[in-house]
C-alpha cells in the first residue's frame, strides 16, 4: 500500500472534501481523485461514497489502521535521521498537564527547554515522530507497575514518579470530610471527562470492571487550573495526582484508599540519550531506574 495514497485518503475522509483535500495537500482536485481511485483499485474496495463524501464501511475499517501505519512511518523516519544528527543544544519536552509533578518541575534545567503541555496520548507521538525530545507520560497503575502505553515505535520508557491520587471535591461536598474513599463507591457520582488535563474516565472505569463513571461535563482542554476550578464550582468530580489537588480554593482532595492505585510518570525517549536530554534525564530518574523497553512494559 502507497504511504502517499493513504495521507491523500486520510485527508479527503477527514475533510469529507476532494476540493478541500486539495488544497491542503497542494494537489489539483483530479490527482486526489485519480489517487483515491488507485488505492480503492490497490484494495479492491470502494473507500469513500462521492454524494456527500463518506468513508463505506470498508474506509471506515481502514481509517482504524491508517493513523497508527502513517505514525509508525514518520517515526521510523525520525529514527533514522536522529542517528545521523548531532544533539542540537536545546530540549523539547513533550508532556501531559499532570505529569509536571514537583519533582520533575525541580529537575528541569534552567535555560533551554521548551516545554510542550499536550493531550496525553500525543506525547508518545510527538517522542516517536521526533518533534520533541523526551516526553512525559502518565497515568493510573498500581504501586511499581508500569503503565500501560500503546505501542506506537520502538520507545524506552523509565519510571520517574508515583505519588497518591485524590478525588477532588466542593469544599461544601458531604464526602469532604472523609479521610479516605473508595473509587467503586463513586461510579455513579458525577464526573468530570477531561481526557487533556485530567486522569481519563476509561482508565476508573478499567479499575471498577468496566461501570459507572459517566460525565456530567466534557472537558477538552489541557489547563488543569480550569479543570480543579470546575471540580471546586461543582460541575463535577475529577481524580488528580496528591500535589495537584493540594491547595484548589474551593475544594478538598480526598485520598483514594481502594483500590491500591497511584498515579505514575513515565519519562519516554527514542533511542540512545545524548547532550540535554541525557542529562534530564539522568536528572529525573536519579540513576535508580533502568530503562524499561516499551512493549515490554505494555504486556506487564
Amino acid at each position: 500500500m502507497d504511504p502517499h495514497l493513504l495521507r491523500t485518503y486520510v485527508t479527503v475522509a477527514r475533510l469529507a472534501s476532494f476540493s478541500d483535500a486539495a488544497r491542503e495537500l497542494g494537489y489539483t482536485q483530479s490527482a486526489v481523485s485519480q489517487q483515491i481511485a488507485a488505492l480503492e483499485q490497490d484494495l479492491g474496495a470502494p473507500l469513500l461514497t462521492r454524494r456527500p463524501v463518506a468513508p463505506t464501511a470498508a474506509g471506515e475499517r481502514l481509517l482504524e489502521h491508517a493513523g497508527p501505519l502513517l505514525l509508525r512511518l514518520e517515526a521510523a523516519r525520525a529514527d533514522v535521521a536522529r542517528l545521523a544528527a548531532e544533539p542540537a543544544p536545546g530540549l523539547t519536552l513533550a508532556t501531559a498537564p499532570t505529569a509536571l509533578g514537583p519533582g520533575v518541575l525541580a529537575a528541569l534545567p534552567p535555560t533551554g527547554v521548551t516545554l510542550r503541555v499536550t493531550a496525553r496520548e500525543e506525547v508518545l507521538a510527538a517522542v516517536a515522530t521526533g518533534t520533541a525530545d523526551l516526553g512525559l507520560a502518565d497515568g493510573l497503575a498500581a504501586p511499581s507497575d508500569p503503565l500501560r502505553l500503546p505501542d506506537v515505535a520502538p520507545l524506552t520508557t523509565r519510571g520517574v514518579a508515583e505519588e497518591p491520587v485524590h478525588v477532588l471535591l466542593p469544599g461544601a461536598h458531604p464526602l469532604a470530610r472523609r479521610r479516605g474513599l473508595r473509587l467503586g463507591d463513586l461510579a455513579d457520582a458525577r464526573w468530570l471527562d477531561a481526557p487533556g488535563a485530567g486522569l481519563p474516565l476509561d482508565r476508573l472505569r478499567a479499575v471498577n470492571g468496566g461501570r459507572g463513571f459517566r460525565p456530567a461535563l466534557r472537558y477538552e482542554g489541557t489547563d488543569v487550573r480550569l479543570l480543579t476550578a470546575l471540580a471546586a464550582a461543582g460541575h463535577g468530580l475529577t481524580l488528580l495526582p496528591r500535589s495537584v489537588a493540594a491547595g484548589v480554593p474551593g475544594a478538598v482532595g480526598v485520598p483514594v484508599v481502594e483500590p491500591r492505585v497511584v498515579h505514575r510518570t513515565e519519562l519516554v525517549h527514542a533511542g540512545g540519550l545524548r547532550g540535554a536530554a541525557a542529562t534530564l534525564a539522568q536528572a529525573l530518574a536519579g540513576g535508580r531506574n533502568r530503562p524499561v523497553p516499551q512493549a515490554a512494559a505494555s504486556r506487564r
